[in-house]
């Protein structure tokens, strides 16, 4: 840019500094949204619940196939960001 350019668009910088933050806070919250990680360890204290007996097995058909849901979706969003 030059600087007429740059002192012309000057009064847009907060703009454009707080649609940065924006995106990087998207970006961070999509990235914490779409990780497996918190899904598998969910699965995991899932089966050591039933094992346990602290848990029902139909609670725990229910809360398993919903966590596979969300791992299917996640799948499913990496597979199109890696495109």
């Amino acid at each position: 840019m030059g600087l007429l350019t740059q002192l012309a668009t000057l009064p847009l910088a907060p703009v454009r500094g707080a649609a940065w933050v924006v995106e990087h806070v998207v970006e961070a919250a999509e990235n914490e949204y779409y990780d497996p990680g918190p899904i598998q360890q969910e699965l995991a204290e899932l089966e050591r619940r039933l094992l346990a007996g602290e848990i029902d097995e139909e609670t725990f058909d229910r809360r398993e196939d919903e966590l596979l849901d969300r791992l299917d979706e996640i799948r499913a969003h990496a597979q199109g960001a890696d495109r």
